[in-house]
């Protein structure tokens, strides 16, 4: 088992890096034995919120927390932090992530996802190079992926590692990129690197254009539910928790060299994923009625134009990771959707925080206009 001591983690303000850190400070159901540090570097995009660490800031910052505002691309700023905090070890989610986005302007896709992962690849393997060019036992750089590299399934079938590569999307082809250049460095120089391609994540602190936490903004907002082409595009969704427990597994016991697949082994046709998402919210949302509530929601359903390049079917076999690391998921559907609708009923200012602008001013409130 490895010795992870100074952690890098990117893209810790986004939500699956949001709760990866929340995770490993204890704050999730299953709590890690972990007592190194976290220095967390974020660009604080759109989509970045800061003030989901607040707590974790406010009890650890300066100790064992350390948050880092700039662009993974930034090389001379990678570098210094692999100094400042001896980091030995890399966890890598900083990613522009959503399909729509990558359609309207994919630029920025390659920037962060293929040159950002180029810049911290290359500054991990100057810092951990031995003298004599080899590296040591103590050092790992985890690249977290996707299951949108394979591409689309057909109505049976499940990706597994050794699934070609398929990308369908800007974002998809982008991700697939950074894979190949985490593998390439590995196999090259190398560079301890494990990675992982993980399925539909969901739970809280998700940014609100994802679909789920879209659609139960909607649904308390009386806004129409809008579902793409016929609504049978079918994803694996994996509560984030679930996620994180598996790269943390990984990161410990994983196989340098080795790329691991995380499913929830949790198909939904996105209808009747929706069509359980208002049950769920209308049972929660304190309404004397919640079955007429239901029926109120569901008359709201709007099937748009499908997406270009809309993978059909997604399905991942995780079998490799239960089999070698010992990892399961924990949490069923029902209760992570559970979990998921009480969260965002709980905390509508962190929503209307980050639409608001709210969380901006905290952050140059707390850490200044870098």
């Amino acid at each position: 088992m490895r010795k992870l001591t100074n952690i890098l983690v990117t893209g810790g303000a986004g939500f699956i890096g949001v709760n990866f850190i929340r995770f490993l400070f204890g704050q999730g159901t299953v709590a890690p034995e972990f007592k190194g540090r976290i220095v967390n570097l974020d660009a604080i995009t759109y989509a970045g919120n800061i003030a989901s660490l607040k707590e974790i800031d406010e009890k650890f910052g300066g100790t064992r927390y350390f948050f880092e505002k700039g662009d993974i691309g930034n090389r001379a700023l990678v570098e210094a932090i692999f100094r400042k905090y001896d980091i030995d070890t890399a966890v890598h989610f900083a990613a522009e992530s959503h399909v729509d986005r990558s359609i309207l302007g994919p630029e920025a896709f390659i920037k962060t996802n293929v040159l950002g992962t180029f810049t911290l690849l290359d500054v991990a393997r100057s810092a951990w190079k031995k003298s004599d060019g080899s590296f040591g036992s103590d050092v790992l750089f985890h690249h977290v992926s996707t299951d949108e590299v394979y591409g689309s399934l057909g109505e049976t079938g499940y990706f597994t590692e050794t699934t070609a590569y398929d990308p369908r999307s800007p974002y998809s082809a982008s991700k697939a990129a950074s894979d190949h250049l985490a593998m390439a460095y590995h196999h090259t120089y190398g560079l301890p690197v494990t990675l992982s391609n993980c399925s539909n994540n969901y739970g809280p602190y998700q940014f609100p254009e994802k679909l789920i936490p879209l659609m139960i903004s909607n649904m308390l907002e009386g806004k129409p539910l809008p579902v793409y082409g016929d609504g049978k595009n079918v994803r694996d969704w994996l509560y984030v928790e679930d996620h994180n427990s598996a790269v943390w597994a990984i990161m410990e016991k994983g196989r340098a060299g080795e790329t691991y697949n995380i499913g929830g082994e949790n198909e939904w046709e996105n209808i009747r994923l929706l069509n359980e998402l208002i049950d769920v919210v209308a049972a929660k949302s304190n309404s004397d009625a919640p079955a007429a509530q239901a029926v109120a929601m569901r008359s709201t359903i709007t099937y748009v134009k499908d997406r270009p390049g809309h993978d059909r079917r997604y399905a991942i076999d995780c079998s490799k990771i239960k089999a070698e690391l010992g990892w399961k998921q924990a949490v069923s559907f029902r209760q992570g959707l559970e979990r998921t609708v009480d969260w965002y009923l709980s905390n509508k200012e962190w929503v209307n925080g980050i639409r608001s602008g709210d969380c901006r001013r905290w952050i140059e409130e707390n850490y200044g206009k870098r």
